[in-house]
């Protein structure tokens, strides 16, 4: 299994649906900020926002273990082997991330139980 280098990409803010449905002065997402790098293999790295993970873990899980020699999907989304664009789920403001396999070995941190 391969680390993941995940690489926030831009935070966003879609002001229209902000201003029909956010609370007052609502902001782009507080808690990631572009330029932001954090490495992944089979767990969600610290400090990365609990619900962005659930969002694009599937990827980094897919990347980690040599998909990245493939494109996505057929090849009908991106047209990089080893690379996903993802974002969060917030619908109001999403977070964008790229994903990346790296050549780094990811190591177990813990005992497996048998």
């Amino acid at each position: 299994m391969k680390k993941v280098k995940i690489t926030v990409l831009k935070t966003t803010l879609d002001r229209e649906l902000a201003a029909e449905y956010g609370v007052k002065g609502l902001k782009e997402c507080p808690m990631l900020k572009a330029g932001q790098v954090f490495y992944a293999d089979y767990a969600k790295p610290a400090g990365f926002c609990d619900e962005a993970w659930k969002a694009i873990y599937q990827y980094a899980f897919a990347l980690a273990h040599n998909v990245g020699d493939e494109l996505f999907y057929y090849g009908d989304w991106i047209r990089k082997p080893g690379v996903a664009i993802c974002s969060c789920n917030d619908g109001l403001r999403p977070v964008i991330f790229k994903l990346e396999t790296t050549d780094e070995e990811a190591t177990i941190d813990y005992t497996p139980v048998r």
